[in-house]
């Protein structure tokens, strides 16, 4: 169990990484309202945050 919990945190680090980074270039070309921005950027953070918790990351 250890194994998939540790898979799925290293999925969401990039994905959540892609998201900020998305809405970050996304408000340089766009025009987006200010709840959008911090909506996806408080998504990525929370995605981050979740998978850092959550991975069972064990330096060696």
């Amino acid at each position: 169990m250890k194994k998939t919990a540790k898979r799925k945190a290293l999925i969401l680090i990039p994905i959540a990484m892609f998201i900020v980074a998305a809405s970050h270039i996304g408000s340089q070309f766009l025009v987006l309202t200010d709840i959008t921005k911090g909506l996806s950027i408080g998504i990525g953070i929370g995605l981050l945050f979740t998978a850092l918790t959550f991975g069972n990351f064990k330096s060696a």
